[in-house]
């Protein structure tokens, strides 16, 4: 590390800002930890099948972690980040323990009575309402404690911490389940929740608010802005191109266990879902150094190309060294696309609508996820008794191939060039 770069690391950065990333590295752990498990627990332990399973968990649950953001953050402007993020940490803490007590045996009168489809549906809303907010509190006070020559550095540590819960949640699911059970994975994300509540309000300080800040916008405005911003119709076909990426994302979560654990008949599913985050917190580096060579629509589009050759990996070496194989070269294409999509977004959007831009920058992981909540389940079912299972990921790569397209598509007939043809973000 370069003597500027140290130098910024020890004092470009207030207390808040280390504080906020340390919540985010455990609030991580806990999301994708259970996240690794749900989709199993859900269809084998609670006996709700893949196709609700993944309905329940990425349809519904994880859609509305991704799709609310936009709206919390007027809850955040309004209240603060420390508020904001005890009570997102209280919210998590509730739904987690419900989504957990469904599986256990303490709970099972009250379960029984009001039925397991709608205890453990109420239990995921409730978590994804308390997700929703994490964040704009996170990303908020990276924001607001960071300076102009720290701010690359800060997104860039955030980005490093997200990945390393990532990597830290599906790893040591496995000892919890194997020891405890797999409803405790559940169990024990509601418990870090609950101290992450305790710990930010023993340690977050607010960060000041800058006196030229306009005043927080309402529920109302906050719409309005929406359906302003999705009225520009390059934008919204670049987010709808790009929710294929997603698609093929989340079935890491939701397909890949099933498949992993009744075809490879590979125990330990949770280890390939951690395979992505490893990689992509070993390249990061090396990755972003490409990424910043090229154009951001071609650095997407090759991150899509990459990513897309895993799955197609997948399907023709049915093995778990080849799961492994493949979940590793989709992140090697998630890490060269991700830092540039959100310059990509902020340079598109006029001046006055960044915010608005930003915050339905979340909106393709949202479609997504809710796309794949409807596919997973039932891709899962058609294939896993079929004579080659591995040509579900065929599908997936299909998919990959004609987002890529799509994405080739959109760079030379629809993305904003000056007068000479060039691309102008």
């Amino acid at each position: 590390m370069s003597a500027p770069l140290l130098q910024t690391v020890r004092t470009g950065f207030s207390r808040s800002f280390w504080v906020a990333n340390v919540l985010e590295l455990f609030e991580r752990f806990s999301y994708y930890a259970s996240k690794a498990v749900l989709a199993v627990y859900l269809a084998e332990h609670l006996g709700l099948g893949p196709t609700t399973a993944t309905l329940y968990a990425g349809s519904i649950f994880n859609t509305l972690i991704y799709f609310l953001p936009a709206l919390a953050g007027t809850v955040v402007d309004r209240y603060g980040f420390r508020r904001s993020l005890m009570l997102c940490f209280s919210i998590f803490s509730v739904g987690y323990l419900i989504v957990g007590l469904a599986g256990l045996p303490v709970a099972a009168p009250f379960v029984a009575a009001i039925g397991v489809k709608a205890w453990t549906l109420t239990g995921l809303i409730v978590a994804a309402v308390g997700g929703s907010l994490i964040k704009p509190s996170i990303v908020g006070t990276c924001a607001r404690t960071t300076t102009e020559e720290s701010k690359a550095l800060g997104y860039s540590i955030y980005y490093s911490v997200v990945n390393i819960g990532g990597m830290l949640g599906p790893t040591l699911a496995v000892p919890i389940r194997e020891h405890l059970g797999i409803a405790y994975v559940l169990v024990v994300a509601s418990c870090v929740s609950a101290i992450l509540c305790a710990a930010t309000f023993a340690f977050f300080r607010e960060p000041p608010r800058p006196t030229d800040l306009p005043p927080a916008k309402s529920f109302g405005q906050v719409l309005a802005g929406m359906f302003q911003a999705l009225s520009d119709v390059r934008f919204l076909t670049f987010l709808v191109i790009f929710s294929g990426f997603w698609l093929m994302f989340w079935h890491i979560f939701y397909a890949l266990p099933f498949y992993v654990k009744d075809v490879l008949h590979y125990d330990r599913f949770e280890l390939v879902e951690a395979i992505g985050p490893w990689t992509i917190v070993l390249t990061t580096v090396p990755a972003a150094a490409l990424a910043r060579r090229m154009k951001p629509i071609a650095a997407m589009t090759l991150g899509f190309a990459i990513a897309t050759s895993g799955w197609f990996v997948m399907g023709a070496i049915p093995t778990i060294e080849a799961a492994f194989a493949g979940v590793a070269i989709f992140a090697l294409g998630e890490a060269l696309q991700a830092p540039r999509y959100y310059q990509y977004v902020a340079d598109l959007a006029p001046r006055e609508q960044v915010g608005t831009y930003m915050g339905i920058a979340f909106l393709p992981i949202a479609i997504g996820t809710f796309g794949t909540g409807l596919l997973a389940g039932r891709l899962v079912e058609w294939y896993k008794d079929a004579p080659q299972p591995s040509h579900m990921w065929y599908v997936l790569g299909g998919i990959g191939v004609v987002t890529t397209i799509l994405m080739v598509g959109y760079d030379r007939f629809i993305a904003p060039r000056d007068r000479d043809g060039a691309a102008t973000v």
